[in-house]
């Protein structure tokens, strides 16, 4: 505690074991609610409830670490960077098996005919092509921020920032509205069941990338992040490019080829 080095002894916390308590509440509630048990409702409820609870003031806790403590030395915020590393590494392995499922299901066919017999699929070159353009130009407008930040151009920051928050809002917008018209429901067979999962569980990634770009948005307004320390905006860049880079191989593997 004095001073000696530069590594960041955590004080104690309540949060990780919160948090254990809220995600083993939460599943066993939603466990209960789809098999019909009373009170499973209330139970996923409690324990998503627990869940935010602990995400918002764990978080809060780092957001103070860093900025108002002094805590996050450049020898932490390695650790911090490849923390983020290995999370979008795992992410990248939840949605591998998204597209495992998908191809061994397309490319040895029941019945040897994909799509299936009776399902009319998206035309690519409709919303899906708007929503990929979406995320390209979202791509580009949280790098233009990240450049402004770098440079000390503030105003530039923050408008580069909404701009992609906002992609991001009209990306969920016009996702929405797609499934809306989508002329197969999710239990219809294994093509929609694919279709759904994947797209939906990227989708539930853009909304989590949205509101972690908000959060880093509000942060700026209220004068946080500096030119060299900055590296909760830098996380988000990087999980946002990340969802970006997984609709391109949606794109191209599922509404194109697959279609």
């Amino acid at each position: 505690m004095s001073g000696n080095h530069s590594y960041h002894l955590v004080e104690p916390s309540p949060w990780p074991a919160v948090g254990a308590a809220g995600g083993f509440v939460l599943v066993l509630g939603a466990a209960m609610y789809m098999h019909e048990y009373a009170y499973g409702g209330i139970a996923a409820l409690i324990g998503f409830g627990l869940v935010f609870l602990t995400m918002f003031y764990w978080w809060r806790d780092i957001v103070r670490e860093g900025e108002f403590q002094g805590h996050h030395s450049p020898i932490v915020q390695i650790g911090l960077r490849y923390g983020m590393m290995l999370f979008i590494a795992s992410e990248v392995m939840f949605f591998v098996a998204f597209f495992w499922a998908f191809f061994a299901a397309s490319l040895f066919p029941v019945g040897g005919i994909w799509p299936p017999q009776g399902i009319a699929t998206f035309d690519p070159f409709d919303l899906p092509l708007v929503n990929t353009l979406i995320l390209l130009l979202s791509g580009s407008t949280v790098t233009w921020a990240h450049h402004a930040l770098i440079e000390d151009n503030r105003n530039d920051f923050l408008l580069g920032l909404l701009l992609t928050v906002l992609l991001g809002i009209s990306f969920t917008f016009f996702q929405a509205l797609e499934y809306m018209h989508a002329p197969f429901g999710f239990t219809e067979g294994i093509y929609p069941s694919v279709f759904f999962m994947a797209t939906g569980f990227h989708g539930f990634h853009v909304i989590v990338g949205t509101i972690f770009l908000s959060v880093c948005l509000l942060r700026g307004y209220l004068g946080h992040f500096t030119k060299t320390h900055h590296f909760g905006f830098e996380a988000a860049a990087w999980y946002w490019h990340f969802v970006d880079v997984v609709w391109l191989f949606l794109f191209i593997c599922i509404y194109m080829w697959g279609s």
